[in-house]
């Protein structure tokens, strides 16, 4: 399989480290990413990517690497330590830079089939709901099946989490699931539904003509689905 994994901060501490586990469980090529190592940049909030294209983004040539490999991989690792009870100000500044690829504007026909894992650690609360967070943002790229890895490090250093057997039977279960259902990951009702309502919006779209033109492109606006 090809895997993705891109991680919330430079630093390899507990988060990446289960998420590096998980990764190899699963097996294949992975190709990380660290932010802000490997793209750093706030969104400037021009709307050229909405307006123009994603490619007249001014940060275009530091994100479009990151969102080749995502697009061209099986399996998609997301992972972010606990920032203040949310994920990283840098990959939330790599998400916003993604809006143009959410299921409102120009969805990648690929997202649809892809499985993908959020990590998060916290030294006491916060890491569900970054978990939750990140599943979100994978969630209107289009992504069916997100699993989610929370974990209560209580530790400053990957050498000083206690209960690592644990950690390694999770990662193990997820990795399991994952290879089991290679190729087989399909959109539930909810992602269905709000690609069918997406799809009315876009047949009565005269405001943002790149979006329209995309979903008419892939034959979406009629019976083509990307599932």
């Amino acid at each position: 399989m090809n895997i993705t994994l891109i991680h919330g901060q430079d630093r390899k501490g507990s988060t990446y480290h289960i998420a590096r586990m998980t990764a190899e469980k699963i097996g294949g090529k992975i190709e990380a990413f660290f932010l802000p190592k490997d793209f750093g940049e706030g969104c400037s909030g021009c709307f050229a990517c909405l307006n123009k294209g994603r490619e007249f983004c001014p940060h275009y040539s530091q994100i479009e690497p990151i969102f080749r490999s995502m697009l061209a991989s099986d399996v998609l690792i997301i992972g972010s330590p606990t920032y203040v009870l949310e994920m990283t100000g840098h990959l939330k500044h790599f998400f916003d830079h993604l809006f143009t690829a959410w299921m409102p504007h120009r969805p990648e026909a690929s997202m649809f089939r892809k499985t993908a894992v959020t990590v998060s650690t916290a030294a006491g609360i916060g890491m569900n709901r970054v978990t939750k967070s990140l599943a979100k943002q994978l969630f209107w790229l289009g992504v069916p099946k997100v699993y989610r890895f929370p974990v209560r490090a209580a530790a400053m250093s990957w050498d000083d989490v206690k209960g690592k057997e644990k950690i390694h039977q999770k990662a193990d279960s997820i990795a399991r699931k994952i290879i089991k259902r290679k190729g087989k990951a399909k959109p539930g009702l909810k992602l269905k539904f709000i690609f069918n309502m997406m799809r009315q919006m876009h047949k009565k779209n005269d405001w943002t003509p790149l979006d329209k033109a995309h979903w008419q492109r892939h034959g979406w606006l009629g019976k083509a689905r990307p599932y």
